[in-house]
């Protein structure tokens, strides 16, 4: 594994090249540091959303999920590393059919809104997704372990749940499209 870093602004990264942890160089528009960069933004969004009131059982898979992006950066950060493991992947399996077990069957589309924490679980899901992307992308150019992947896609999915669990909170709901097809 790479260095830990002891010291941030080494300028190394001043010509357009980061190090991975391998400490092979590679170009800060490569397809790796794309994807390692969505998921720390995906990851930060998570930190913002934790700022939230939310249901302690909530709060606690949410912190567990950081750290599973965290290992998720880390497997991207060095080629041919496998820090994720496909338990991850289960356990976001398992929140799934927990948390959605629990709402009600969705008749309509809903809209990224509601209270501030939904809202905010929306972005996670918006984030989730464009990595999801920057991942998958990667892996047809490279090859990647399907943990990274998968964990991405259930995370996006459970996203949009915990979304409508936050929505809940004091007796809210979720906001339904309006579509003019619908009305009818």
């Amino acid at each position: 594994m790479g260095n830990r870093l002891s010291q941030i602004a080494t300028r190394t990264g001043d010509q357009g090249t980061t190090g991975l942890g391998n400490n092979q160089r590679v170009s800060k528009n490569s397809l790796r540091v794309h994807a390692m960069g969505e998921v720390d933004e995906l990851n930060s969004n998570i930190g913002v959303l934790l700022c939230e009131n939310m249901p302690e059982d909530l709060r606690h898979l949410l912190v567990e999920v950081q750290h599973q992006l965290f290992n998720l950066g880390g497997e991207l950060s060095i080629p041919g590393f496998e820090l994720l493991k496909a338990e991850a992947v289960l356990a976001l399996d398992q929140a799934l059919e927990k948390y959605n077990s629990e709402l009600p069957k969705l008749k309509e589309f809903i809209l990224p809104a509601g209270n501030r924490a939904a809202s905010q679980a929306h972005v996670c899901r918006t984030v989730a997704r464009r990595a999801e992307r920057a991942t998958v992308a990667l892996g047809n150019e490279e090859a990647l372990n399907e943990a990274p992947r998968q964990y991405l896609n259930r995370l996006s999915d459970l996203m949009f749940v915990l979304s409508r669990v936050l929505n809940r909170m004091d007796g809210g709901t979720d906001v339904y499209w309006q579509s003019e097809r619908m009305k009818k």
